[in-house]
């Protein structure tokens, strides 16, 4: 940075000289070579920034991925541990430990599925034939793994208005969309001592299949809307949040979205607080 000062110092100091005494011709090779340092030193500063932000995000993602390995390999540790120096521990007390084992491990799995999809995203969908997918059950069944990921009962927190359209995809595809989105509008959602609220829609026009996944959390702030999208991107510092992620969901999302040539949003929920997700794909109603 301070050559790059020093030789734009240089440069006008040059100039300046060149004017005084009317060499028209190395005046204005010189002010072309000016234009140009400014315009390569404006690209380098422009490419370094992004460079340090990604350097963050990667940093940001390393902690968080770290902390999401190690909890549930510390807590079934710390129940195996404790099954094996207590042989003698009643059958329910016994099962409530091996219950929480299998649900850490669980969440393990989950952690390292989504960063086994994260490097397959590119090849995802290439060579393989679609299918016809009615958009209802799939989104039931969604809702339903949501909610037993939370531990919530899935008649209790989800409304859903949702009609039989078709959208052309690989299943699997379809099921990872949604499957974050709706993970994320119950992990995401709810009042402080209350459960999430969460509203399904699904609507056709023109053919276009849009699905609305309303939460009623905190929202979303305006200046992060594009950047939640983003590889490795979580809002704030990773040793401070209260809960747990990796920034890998709602890429996962987008890029998907975008291979099935559809676009994804969000916006404030307008009877309350929280956030919409806004799901634009190719459809038909059945």
């Amino acid at each position: 940075m301070v050559l790059l000062a020093l030789n734009i110092a240089l440069m006008t100091a040059w100039i300046v000289i060149l004017s005084d005494t009317y060499q028209y011709t190395a005046l204005t090779v010189g002010t072309v070579l000016f234009a140009l340092v400014l315009v390569g030193s404006t690209a380098y500063l422009i490419l370094s920034i992004k460079a340090v932000r990604l350097h963050a995000r990667q940093v940001n993602f390393v902690d968080s991925v770290t902390h999401e390995l190690k909890t549930p390999l510390a807590a079934a540790k710390l129940y195996l541990e404790t099954l094996q120096m207590r042989p003698d521990m009643p059958a329910e007390k016994r099962s409530d430990c091996l219950e929480v084992m299998a649900a850490e491990l669980n969440r393990l799995e989950h952690l390292i599925i989504q960063l086994l999809e994260v490097g397959r995203l590119e090849r995802l969908g290439t060579g393989v034939e679609v299918e016809d997918v009615d958009l209802a059950p799939l989104l039931r069944r969604a809702m339903t793994t949501a909610a037993a990921h939370h531990k919530q009962d899935p008649e209790e927190i989800f409304t859903a208005d949702l009609h039989s359209v078709i959208v052309p995809a690989r299943r699997m595809i379809l099921e990872t969309i949604f499957g974050n989105l709706l993970d994320n509008a119950v992990k995401y959602g709810g009042q402080p001592g209350a459960a999430p609220q969460v509203t399904v829609q699904v609507s056709e026009r023109r053919g276009r299949v849009v699905t609305r996944i309303a939460d009623d959390g905190a929202g979303v702030p305006a200046e992060f809307r594009k950047k939640i999208f983003d590889l490795f991107y979580r809002g704030g510092n990773e040793l401070e949040r209260t809960r747990r992620g990796t920034g890998l969901g709602l890429y996962i999302v987008r890029t998907l979205v975008t291979l099935l040539n559809g676009k994804v949003q969000v916006f404030d929920r307008a009877d309350g607080p929280g956030s919409v997700f806004e799901v634009d794909l190719p459809g038909i109603r059945q």
